[in-house]
């Protein structure tokens, strides 16, 4: 990685998603989690201060070794015990049904094979187990589209592969069992009238082999539909 990426962009994403109105969003995505949790995409650690009692052990991954420098001094205030990975969403080595919740915030816009890594996060749920979301994308308004489609190689550039115009409900939905999923608009988080995901998928208790094999498929064909 380049001074850029491992070092400018990590400074600029750490300040911007400290933004204080993301705040109750991060805790009212995070309140009902429990048990063993893995976050996908951990950035520089924002989201910690917001994890409940009832979380035994967290498990973080992200890619960019700058942001995880920034986010040491907050793992190392954190009373959670942290098990820290640095490596990308898409090929995880956890073991599957490893865990009762997984965790991502601002994340699903920048993964660049974003299938794969959904059905990473499928894989390693327990069977029941929850992902639970917070995403910024698409509009629903046609006129902020089109502009989220122009910018979205300039931010993809810019901001560590954060694409604008990805719709989150539609990719969540399309490899999970059950989605509880609200959209919103914020005017003090907003950015050209993009709106926001929050939202719950939740993985079938018991999961047969067609299930699995229908996932994988998904991944393989809607793989070509990424922005």
């Amino acid at each position: 990685m380049g001074f850029y990426s491992n070092v400018l962009m990590p400074w600029f994403m750490d300040r911007s998603m400290a933004n204080p109105a993301f705040v109750p969003h991060r805790q009212a995505v995070l309140a009902g989690v429990s048990g063993e949790v893995l976050e996908i995409g951990f950035g520089s650690g924002t989201n910690l201060p917001y994890y409940p009692e009832s979380v035994t052990r967290l498990t973080t991954v992200d890619v960019n070794p700058g942001l995880n420098a920034i986010a040491q001094r907050r793992l190392s205030a954190s009373p959670l015990t942290v098990e820290n990975w640095v490596l990308n969403g898409e090929c995880l080595p956890m073991a599957e049904a490893s865990f009762d919740y997984v965790a991502s915030t601002y994340t699903l816009c920048s993964i660049a094979r974003i299938h794969e890594a959904l059905a990473e996060i499928y894989r390693v749920l327990k069977p029941g187990g929850k992902f639970v979301f917070l995403e910024h994308g698409l509009s629903d308004r046609p006129g902020v589209q089109r502009w989220q489609h122009r910018l979205t190689p300039l931010n993809k550039a810019l901001a560590d592969g954060c694409h604008q115009n990805r719709n989150i409900q539609q990719l969540v939905e399309a490899h999970f069992d059950h989605v509880a999923l609200e959209r919103f608009g914020d005017d003090a988080m907003g950015f050209l009238g993009q709106i926001y995901y929050k939202g719950t998928a939740t993985k079938a208790a018991s999961v047969h082999f067609s299930t699995l094999h229908t996932s994988q498929q998904v991944s393989k064909t809607l793989a070509a539909q990424i922005h």
